[in-house]
């Protein structure tokens, strides 16, 4: 499948690696950076989402949101690092009709409300079900500042862009879904949060205080992308075991 990345708005949060480690599936864990798990919201908007042998003009465009966090496991050729996906949400009925049988990645849906200029931005949604909600609003920086898991902008772009693999969890729990993706053109930009609110991230039961704190956000805009499935990762009896296609480092 192709699409453009229209808006892809990163929002990362620095956690607790027991936190963390307690939402990840083995023998999945999370993947630490100064001893932090890394964990976030990716809210992104796609544009003519279709696959890769149609023209542009006959694709989708939706608003969709990912809950991830990054991820290491042990495979056959080595260390494997990559993003588990614990949700993923979508304001397009097609994706969450589509999603987990047409391509990989189940959805759920959800009601989005974006405003954007070229300075600000604001992404909020709230899923059918009223189980989650997200509201985020960010403003174009001159400056990479404020963040305790990289150095620069450099460094993080790196971090996020060897997390190209995504394995998110299906209804069934015995496996989950893979899917990489792939760009010649990666480019963030930073960006300075005004204000974030999620019933994930702000659930004291799921990371008690001072174990998931916000680090930094990114933006990425114009990205022309294509979306390989890789083979599912199985859950079996608390082990898992995956193909040779996801990174192998």
């Amino acid at each position: 499948m192709s699409s453009v990345v229209e808006r892809r708005l990163l929002v990362n949060y620095r956690v607790d690696p027991e936190a963390a480690a307690s939402l990840v599936p083995p023998p999945m864990r999370p993947q630490l950076v100064d001893g932090w798990a890394v964990a976030g919201i990716c809210l992104i908007r796609l544009g003519q989402f279709r696959p890769s042998w149609l023209p542009g003009w006959v694709g989708l465009r939706s608003e969709n949101a990912a809950h991830r966090i990054a991820v290491e496991w042990d495979g056959p050729q080595g260390r494997s690092a990559g993003v588990y996906i614990s949700r993923r949400d979508s304001g397009s009925v097609i994706n969450v009709l589509a999603g987990g049988r047409l391509f990989p990645g189940e959805h759920s849906l959800a009601r989005f409300d974006v405003r954007e200029t070229a300075e600000d931005l604001h992404v909020a949604f709230a899923s059918q079900d009223e189980t989650i909600s997200v509201s985020v609003d960010v403003r174009t920086a001159e400056r990479f500042q404020g963040s305790e898991l990289f150095a620069d902008l450099a460094q993080a772009s790196d971090f996020f862009r060897c997390g190209s693999a995504g394995f998110s969890a299906t209804r069934g729990g015995q496996c989950l879904d893979g899917l990489e993706l792939r760009t010649d053109s990666w480019h963030v930009e930073p960006v300075d949060v005004r204000s974030v609110r999620s019933t994930v991230f702000d659930d004291q039961n799921r990371f008690p205080p001072g174990s998931a704190v916000l680090d930094c956000a990114l933006l990425m805009r114009g990205v022309p992308v294509t979306w390989r499935p890789l083979p599912p990762l199985r859950v079996v009896a608390g082990s898992a075991t995956v193909g040779n296609s996801a990174r192998q480092e």
